[in-house]
């Protein structure tokens, strides 16, 4: 069974907790929390601020995706704010079996993700300590993009070493994914599923949510 995680990217920030709630209610498990620095990508999202304002009132599993430079800076402050799940970008870890570990200390998941042109390779011997793998079906900064055809392949390669080594690692995606083609990414392996506009932005969140639920079962 998939875990859905919309993208707080997508969601009209005047109403922000108006539209996390329509995909609570719709049955997503998580919320997929976008934050960027303008400086690890080319855009400025939101901080812990936002994120513990969100808590008090939201069920969902929190999965803070943290695309900025010097992650361990900031961990503690979104650990603090209510974050379930902290995924912190190889590229952006100087030394990133610390990082995991330092997210590890406060006893919440830990996730690693990839962009489009980094190999699974660069992440092989710290896979038994993290809990998800992000893999980045799009590169990273901006919602409503295309998603890059070359990843099923890399989703199939993560899967088989997960495999291999026996682990219980959740594989996540995220990045132009839709009804469409969900059902390609979970075939290849992915469990949890990031969409965006293809949720935040359909005329009805819930028949969205369903379609989704519906094509990544055939």
């Amino acid at each position: 069974m998939i875990k859905l995680a919309p993208s707080i990217l997508s969601a009209d920030f005047a109403r922000l907790l108006e539209d996390v709630k329509k995909v609570e209610n719709a049955g997503c498990e998580y919320l997929h929390i976008d934050v960027m620095d303008g400086h690890f990508v080319p855009n400025i999202t939101l901080g812990p601020g936002v994120v513990k304002s969100l808590r008090k009132d939201v069920n969902m599993v929190f999965d803070a995706h943290l695309m900025i430079e010097n992650p361990d800076s900031y961990i503690k402050e979104f650990v603090d704010a209510g974050c379930d799940i902290i995924v912190v970008h190889q590229e952006a870890c100087k030394h990133l079996h610390r990082t995991i570990q330092n997210i590890k200390s406060y006893n919440i998941k830990a996730g690693v993700a990839l962009n489009p042109a980094t190999p699974i390779d660069t992440i092989k011997h710290v896979l038994e300590d993290v809990d998800m793998v992000l893999i980045m079906t799009v590169n990273p900064g901006f919602g409503g993009q295309s998603f890059i055809e070359g990843m099923i392949s890399k989703i199939k390669e993560l899967k088989g070493l997960i495999d291999s080594k026996g682990l219980n690692v959740d594989i996540q995606v995220d990045g132009g994914i839709k009804p469409d083609n969900v059902l390609d990414v979970v075939k290849a392996g992915a469990n949890v599923i990031v969409a965006g506009s293809a949720i935040f932005n359909s005329e009805n969140i819930q028949e969205t949510v369903d379609l989704f639920r519906k094509n990544a079962s055939k």
